[in-house]
């Protein structure tokens, strides 16, 4: 009798990704409060990949708070060891990684996300932004007296650089989920091809 042979089962997408991503990462870029740290923890559990956040490995790197390295060294030293760990982060392996706000400003760190990861913009407006950074006291660029100037500047700045990204998710007050889904939609389309990927950039853009 000739041999059944069962049907293949299909991947799900978050394999797929995972299989087409190799060695790569995903990277999580924006504006403090747009969420990179708390999609990023779903978004690596879906993907099974281990969950990175540059800012607490900086913190963990230094010894210190980073509101207190930027009260002891400036903002200058800050950045730059903030580029030393995320090269570092790259070089360890498939992960998701979250990274501070300004980290994409630095051009060899923009350089080493396009090489070594897939870059992802959660791009959010000042009113969301401002609702969430309210929670905490703890971002030195805030310490202003007009928080809300402060961080509509750094958007005006930041934006035309963070556009370099891969793909954009417009980060809202929905269900985190629901932004997840969309990663994993976006990402599906751009790291595996075919018809999805021009799908997933018209919904990253929506």
């Amino acid at each position: 009798m000739p041999e059944t042979v069962s049907p293949a089962t299909p991947a799900s997408p978050e394999a797929e990704i995972t299989a087409a991503l190799g060695t790569r990462s995903v990277v999580l870029i924006g504006m403090m409060g747009a969420g990179k740290s708390t999609i990023g923890r779903r978004l690596s559990a879906r993907l099974r990949l281990p969950f990175l956040d540059a800012d607490s490995e900086i913190e963990a790197a230094a010894s210190m708070s980073i509101p207190d390295i930027f009260e002891t060294h400036g903002e200058p030293h800050f950045r730059n060891g903030e580029a030393r760990v995320i090269a570092r982060l790259l070089d360890s392996g498939p992960a998701v990684l979250a990274t501070g706000g300004g980290a994409f400003m630095r051009e060899d760190t923009r350089a080493r996300i396009g090489a070594k990861a897939v870059s992802i913009w959660l791009k959010a407006d000042l009113d969301i932004i401002m609702k969430r950074v309210k929670r905490r006291a703890d971002r030195p660029l805030l310490q202003t007296a007009d928080p809300a100037a402060t961080v509509g500047r750094l958007i005006s700045e930041r934006e035309p650089v963070y556009k370099s990204a891969d793909i954009t998710i417009l980060s809202r007050d929905v269900p985190h989920e629901k932004i997840v889904d969309e990663c994993i939609y976006a990402l599906h389309g751009w790291v595996c091809g075919g018809a999805g990927k021009l799908a997933s950039n018209t919904l990253s853009h929506s």
